[in-house]
Parts: C-alpha cells; structure tokens; sequence
C-alpha cells in the first residue's frame, strides 16, 4: 500500500492521464471495451519494455537505473507507470486515427494509430532521457546514445510497432469495435503533446520544441487532408453531375 501510494505520489501526471483515459473510454467504447483495452496494452506493453531491457527488442536496448525502488511500484526490472502509461498514449492514437480514416478498414486504423502515438514519442523520450533535470528522474538509460536527442531510431521503430500491436489487438478482441465519440481521446491526445511539449521548453530544449511543433503541425495536416478526402472523391464527384 506504501508503495502504491508512493507511486501515486511519485508520478501524479501519470495518473492524471490516466484518468481522463478510463473517463473517455468508458463514453467513448463502454466500461467493458475500455477494460478490455486496458487489459491487452498493459501486458503487451510491459512485456515490450521487459523484453527492450533484456534484449533490445523492441526498443533497442536500455536499462532502468531503479533510483526510485522503495518509492514506486516496479513490476520485475520495470516501473509501473512506464508500462501502465501506453494504455493512454495508445488509446489517444487510436482515437485521432479514427476521427480522421472514417470508414476505412482497420488494418489502415492501426498502421496509422501506430504511427501517431510513435509521433507522440518522438517528444516524450528526448526529454525523458533529461529526467535528472526534471520531476522524472533519472530512471534510465540507453546503452548507446541515439541521433536523436540522445534516442536510438529503434526505439520509434518499437513505439510504431507496439502501438500497431496494440490497436490491431484491441480490433480482433472486440471484433472490429471503434467506438462512437473519439472527440475525448484526440483532446488527450493533444493534452499528453502539450505537457510534454511544455517541459521540453521548461528545460530550455528550444530545437526539440520546434522540431515537435513542426512533426505535429505537418501530421495534423496530413490528417485533416485524409478525412477531407471523402468529400472530393468520386462519390462526390457523381452526387454533382
């Protein structure tokens, strides 16, 4: 119980997200589905980090440093709220990819949910890696430096494909249920951007912010374009003449 409550303590933003996560699910796809997501990218994304700590895949190889064993919950070598915090990051992709696909299948809805919580991580982990200079912490590390503000290309390559992983899973499970008001889970979506957007500033990283800013822009134009397309297509074409 001291650990839980450490833990709460310890990382409330976490729980924060968390939150607002079982709140939208639960209008969004229903307590029972929002459950069911919940249970299938816990496991799977816990086993991902173990597995990345172990043998570099799929996130490359790095390793917690377990400063704050004593103070939070771990499962095994990993914190739980690095695991538990996917479930929302996940769930976020998964909604702004429906808002802009529509109808279209859901192998199309999981590559694309994939890509963006990857392009979500493209701002959280340059500054995770800085959690010594932040209320993070130094909770881990790569075992070689990466291009990218100190992250390896493997590890966007695991985000993209745990998040694939992670929505295709939810689709076979609840045969292909999306839900009926993703509106919740974009603004999550864009609220875990902005927070982490503002500690990148907060720490003076004045290129990743502009970087993150322009990724985001460029995505959300890109998105805005695929669910606009619908209406110049042939269909619409036809209804004209």
């Amino acid at each position: 119980m001291d650990l839980l409550v450490g833990t709460l303590v310890l990382r409330p933003y976490v729980f924060a997200f968390l939150a607002c996560f079982l709140a939208a699910g639960a209008i969004d796809l229903g307590w029972r589905r929002t459950l069911v997501f919940t249970a299938w990218v816990w496991p799977l994304a816990w086993l991902a980090e173990f597995a990345s700590t172990h043998i570099g895949v799929p996130f490359g190889l790095y390793h917690y440093t377990g400063l704050t064993r004593g103070r939070e919950l771990y499962l095994a070598n990993v914190p739980l709220m690095d695991s538990l915090s996917f479930t929302f990051l996940a769930y976020a992709a998964f909604c702004l990819a429906r808002a802009a696909l529509g109808q279209r299948g859901p192998v199309t809805l999981a590559l694309t949910g994939g890509v963006l919580m990857m392009l979500l991580d493209v701002v959280i982990d340059p500054i995770a890696v800085r959690g010594d200079r932040w209320f993070l912490g130094r909770i881990f590390y790569y075992q070689d430096d990466g291009l990218y503000f100190g992250v390896p290309a493997t590890n966007f390559a695991g985000w993209a494909v745990v998040g694939i992983g992670a929505i295709a899973g939810y689709l076979l499970l609840t045969r292909g249920s999306t839900g009926c008001r993703p509106a919740f889970g974009i603004a999550l979506y864009y609220a875990v951007l902005a927070f982490n957007l503002a500690v990148t500033a907060w720490l003076g990283e004045w290129a990743l912010v502009t970087l993150g800013l322009m990724l985001h822009i460029a995505a959300a134009a890109v998105l805005y374009a695929v669910r606009r397309w619908p209406a110049v297509g042939p269909g619409m074409e036809s209804q004209k003449a």
